[in-house]
């Protein structure tokens, strides 16, 4: 349980009451302003779960449909008992409530993103029955509206229009002469709830009717002509008519909202929580607040932690200076550390608080590093630094996690689950209690010490002041020691160098200091980890003020020992940030690095992609040549077939020299005519060995040339251009191109069987030309059955060639569906 002075010391009431400013109605104010840390981590999670969802409401642009609302809980004790009778003002603040409730059922029932809401209990009733009837009867003035009732509805109707009868009496009566001469006046007014006309005191007599008034003046007499009475009298008894049907519409809505009063009791609770959480979310939205980890182990993790009444104040301000974002780490010891401590503890502190007392400042200079999480964590630094800032934000985030808030830090951070929330903050001195600075701290610790345990979390500030600092150090010291044993997790700030000494020998304890500005003399409020700051008071009371002779007077009186300790956190603070320094620079060289990688492997990508897209792109070159090539082919087969053979053969050669010379790889493309002249050496694509050009025929496109002892007359699309000597040795593993033209008697059957696809289809091909070439009108192609791939992706292949006819399964004496005669055209 934490104490409510505890969260009084922490401010929490005041972060309470800037979430309260969203509240719409005083009962939402006090259910905010009620609220206190949580005991159980259920409850705490499922609060959280709540305001998130609301959240993401939010930042859909859905907002609760609550309206301002009063608190009705009065009412309902008030209409309890029965025959009891609410009055129309009474009724009428039943409407927004009643309404809202409507609304947020209209709004979440459908939902399925809010399983957290859907666990309130009891969920958001419409009372319909009781809302429309209300909304019917009352305006927003509480006024009874004739739509209340048929009855009331009629009576009105009836009483306007004898109302209105009356005035037009009243207006001839007053017209006429002889009445008019006896007036004071010729209006007409209501007086004691009677129609009456102004008449003059002197002729009263003259004008039949009942005074009912007499001016201030005593010189007018209102009265009521006799003729009227009866009209007058009647419209009396519509009047009571009008009240009976009234007070009846307001007994049965009264009736109506009794026998519904525990249910909208307990609708109006949760109406109250909702709005609750909607406050909290809409404060945890506008400073961008976050839910962190709940632990169970007793450590606390704060990342980029910020006070919460910090970022209201800077979010009022124009051009605020920006937070200095607070980061620590602390965390309970394990068993066998606690009895290792609890074993030599007492002797421990002792020697520790003696080799800080003898100034051993070498050995702690050493040790001022990278430890681990610490236990206790004690900050110091100049005043005003933000070290009792740094004490409240710990406190009033742990505070309000606890209570089922999101908190001004990242989802990165851990928060216990406590028992205690101690805190000695602030000066609790005392005329009355006859308690000083000093006293009034000894007695708050005192009461610490009594509560802490394993699942406290304990921030004392100012450790050790108040007294003589030798002797404050000391009990400071033993106070931490007494706490670390008992498992309490310890937060505290100081500025005793004696303390400071003693947490840099103790295992479990660690300094931390708030850094300070040596350039410009002012405090930075950034949390070192691992190093003790320093007090600066020089500094800060030349910045406050202090006159530079008294400054001087204090420095020579300081001597060579704090100077000494002071040089040596300088020393500290200058390697700290040389490591840092470089840390920095290590990182930047693996962003460098991690860059580099990415943009090869980039590169990586792109060359696998343009491999890809070449490859591609030759293939469809190739594709579109073998097309070309196929076309002149037929036409070619087609001059075969008509006995032209020996022209035909030579053109067959010519192509195959084309295609040869198409296929040619970079720098062994054809030469055109410009590019040789008697005397280059060439290479003899046929011969496959180069030779020496004699003549050029341009006309013809064709080459003499000599290659040893013969001569020869070769095309341009033959030759290459050679790099060697006329007459060298033909040149091995070519790429050739040869095609062979069969006149004999063919083949007119081709066996696949055991082949795969892409070869078979290969292999057919060349036989389907060697079959045209010789002349054949039909072949048999045996595939087997199998699978029966083979077979259609043969058939599918002679389906597309254009030398094929037609073809169809075989005979039973042709191998029937394992095989396919092909007739060729």
């Amino acid at each position: 349980m934490i104490a409510h002075t505890t969260l009084s010391r922490l401010e929490f009431n005041k972060v309470l009451q800037v979430i309260a400013g969203h509240a719409r109605s005083d009962a939402s104010m006090a259910a905010i302003m009620a609220i206190t840390p949580l005991q159980s981590a259920a409850a705490i999670t499922l609060s959280w779960q709540r305001v998130e969802e609301i959240r993401a409401l939010l930042r859909q642009r859905i907002s609760l449909r609550i309206s301002r609302f009063s608190d009705i809980r009065p009412l309902l004790d008030q209409v309890r008992p029965d025959g009891a009778i609410l009055s129309p003002f009474g009724l009428l603040e039943f409407i927004p409530v009643l309404g809202s409730l409507a609304e947020l059922y209209k709004q979440l029932a459908p939902r399925d993103d809010i399983p957290a809401l859907r666990l309130l209990e009891p969920f958001p009733v419409a009372f319909s029955d009781i809302l429309e009837p209300l909304s019917a009867t009352l305006d927003d003035e509480g006024t009874i509206l004739d739509s209340a009732s048929r009855e009331l509805a009629e009576i009105r109707k009836a009483k306007r229009a004898l109302a209105a009868r009356v005035r037009r009496k009243l207006e001839e009566f007053v017209r006429k002469h002889e009445t008019a001469i006896f007036l004071q006046d010729d209006f007409i007014t209501v007086r004691s709830g009677r129609w009456v006309i102004p008449v003059r005191m002197d002729s009263k007599g003259m004008v039949p009717g009942v005074v009912h008034d007499v001016s201030s003046s005593g010189e007018t007499a209102f009265m009521e002509p006799l003729e009227i009475i009866p009209f007058v009298n009647e419209l009396e008894n519509l009047s009571a008519e009008e009240k009976a049907e009234e007070i009846r519409i307001l007994r049965q809505l009264s009736a109506w909202i009794r026998e519904d009063a525990d249910r909208i009791a307990a609708c109006f609770t949760t109406l109250v929580e909702l709005d609750r959480l909607d406050c909290i979310a809409r404060f945890s939205e506008q400073f961008n607040m976050a839910v962190p980890e709940l632990n169970q182990n007793g450590s606390l993790r704060l990342l980029s932690a910020r006070h919460p009444l910090l970022m209201v104040m800077r979010a009022e301000q124009q051009d605020a200076t920006p937070i200095v974002p607070l980061d620590l780490e602390l965390s309970t010891p394990d068993k066998e550390s606690i009895l290792r401590r609890e074993a030599g503890g007492e002797e421990a502190a002792t020697q520790a608080y003696t080799t800080v007392r003898r100034g051993a400042t070498d050995e702690a200079n050493e040790r001022t590093g990278a430890k681990a999480t610490p236990q206790v964590l004690v900050i110091s630094g100049p005043n005003a630094g933000g070290k009792t800032i740094a004490l409240k934000t710990v406190g009033l985030i742990t505070a309000m996690a606890l209570s089922g808030m999101p908190v001004p830090a990242s989802p990165s951070s851990s928060l216990p689950l406590l028992d205690a929330l101690l805190v000695d903050i602030g000066d609790e001195q005392s005329i009355e209690q006859s308690l000083s600075t000093f006293s009034a701290h000894v007695a708050a610790i005192s009461k610490i010490l009594e509560q802490a345990g394993s699942r406290s979390l304990v921030l004392l500030d100012e450790l050790g002041t108040g007294t003589e600092p030798l002797q404050g150090a000391a009990i400071g010291c033993a106070v931490l020691q007494e706490l670390q044993q008992r498992g309490a997790v310890v937060l505290a700030t100081t500025h005793l160098t004696e303390i400071v000494g003693f947490v840099q020998q103790t295992g479990g304890m660690q300094n931390a200091g708030m850094e300070f500005d040596s350039a410009s003399w002012t405090p930075l409020y950034r949390l070192v980890m691992g190093e003790p700051g320093q007090s600066h008071a020089l500094e800060t009371a030349r910045r406050y003020g202090l006159p530079e002779s008294v400054l001087q007077t204090a420095k020579s009186l300081l001597g060579d020992a704090g100077t000494a300790f002071s040089n040596i956190i300088e020393e500290l603070r200058q390697k700290r940030n040389a490591l840092a320094d470089e840390l920095a620079s290590q990182q930047q060289e693996r962003q460098r690095l991690d860059t580099l990688a990415l943009s090869l492997k980039q590169q990586e990508a792109d060359l696998v992609r343009l491999r890809q897209e070449t490859i591609e792109k030759a293939r469809q070159d190739a594709r579109d040549t073998i097309t070309a090539s196929r076309r002149e082919m037929n036409q070619l087969l087609e001059q075969f077939k008509q006995d032209r053979r020996k022209e035909t053969e030579g053109k067959f050669r010519q192509k195959a020299e084309e295609l040869e010379a198409s296929f040619a790889p970079t720098g062994q493309q054809p030469p055109s005519a410009d590019a040789l002249q008697p005397g280059s050496i060439v290479q003899v694509r046929s011969l496959g060995r180069e030779a020496t050009v004699i003549s050029i025929d341009q006309t013809r496109n064709k080459v003499r040339v000599r290659a040893g002892s013969i001569e020869m007359e070769v095309p341009l699309h033959g030759l290459i251009i050679g790099t060697g000597t006329a007459g060298s040795k033909p040149r091995k593993n070519r790429p050739e191109i040869k095609m062979k033209l069969q006149t004999e008697e063919a083949a007119n059957e081709l066996n696949l069987i055991g082949k795969r696809v892409e070869e078979a289809l290969i292999e057919l091909e060349g036989f389907i030309d060697q079959a045209v070439l010789a002349g054949q009108r039909e072949i048999r192609v045996i595939h087997g059955i199998g699978t029966g791939t083979l077979q259609r992706a043969v058939r599918e292949f002679l389906g597309r060639h254009p030398q094929v006819n037609s073809f169809r399964s075989g005979e039973p004496h042709e191998g029937r569906d394992g095989a396919t005669v092909v007739e060729l055209g």
